[in-house]
């Protein structure tokens, strides 16, 4: 119903989130609203990205790095901006920190990517992590917010959306965002975040009639100390 894609997917682990941002891309395409499509998430799942887009959705992402550069450029010549040449990517975030795969990256995108789309995964690794009103950004903060404003639309991912400091979190949800959401201004009530924000838990899918999932027990051991005889 939204005019643009400007979610956050704040569902608990386990509970499908790369799921549902495909299923939101997929809708997307159908669309004709995503002709440009950048993932970017840590690197120890970019592949795993790319498996269940092939595998789920029959998409094919091109993952961003060092050997695919080098490949584009002995197959169409060393200047070609490998950013140009497909239309989805993967890319990790320590990747997405450094200027020589940011800067081209930008240079493709321009101003404004029209039917653009970006998939943050982990998001809330682009929040400040102080409580700080003005908090020092960091690098993948800045790459977050100055690539951000190019894609028409933006999904942010994260099962722990909230790092306990308001600030923080206004400032994550600013670069989602930015008409509703003012960084240095608290989020107050749960209506201003119903418009963007996503969130189920277990407990919520298991009120449905849901038991997939194993619950979580806490119980409490004493440990006693005897002397010569150590830990029983």
């Amino acid at each position: 119903e939204l005019p643009r894609a400007n979610l956050f997917i704040a569902d608990d682990v386990g509970l499908g989130k790369t799921i549902e941002a495909g299923l939101v891309l997929q809708e997307l395409l159908l669309r004709q609203q995503a002709d440009f499509v950048l993932i970017a998430c840590p690197a120890s799942i970019c592949l795993q990205w790319k498996a269940e887009m092939q595998r789920r959705f029959g998409l094919r992402f091109e993952v961003m790095t060092r050997q695919f550069v080098s490949y584009r450029r002995q197959e169409r010549g060393f200047g070609v901006n490998p950013w140009a040449t497909h239309n989805r990517f993967i890319i990790s975030h320590s990747l997405l920190r450094r200027p020589e795969y940011r800067d081209p990256l930008i240079a493709h995108l321009g101003p404004r990517a029209r039917k653009g789309l970006l998939i943050l995964d982990e998001a809330h690794v682009a929040a400040p992590a102080t409580r700080s009103k003005y908090a020092v950004d960091s690098d993948i903060t800045r790459a977050i917010r100055d690539l951000a404003p190019r894609f028409d639309n933006r999904l942010f991912l994260s099962a722990t959306p909230h790092n306990g400091h308001s600030n923080s979190f206004s400032a994550l949800l600013e670069i989602l965002d930015p008409v509703r959401f003012t960084r240095g201004v608290p989020v107050s009530g749960k209506e201003a975040l119903a418009p963007i924000m996503v969130r189920r838990l277990k407990r919520d899918l298991r009120q449905l009639g849901v038991e997939n999932f194993p619950r979580r027990l806490l119980v409490q051991h004493r440990l006693e100390y005897v002397s010569n005889e150590g830990w029983e």
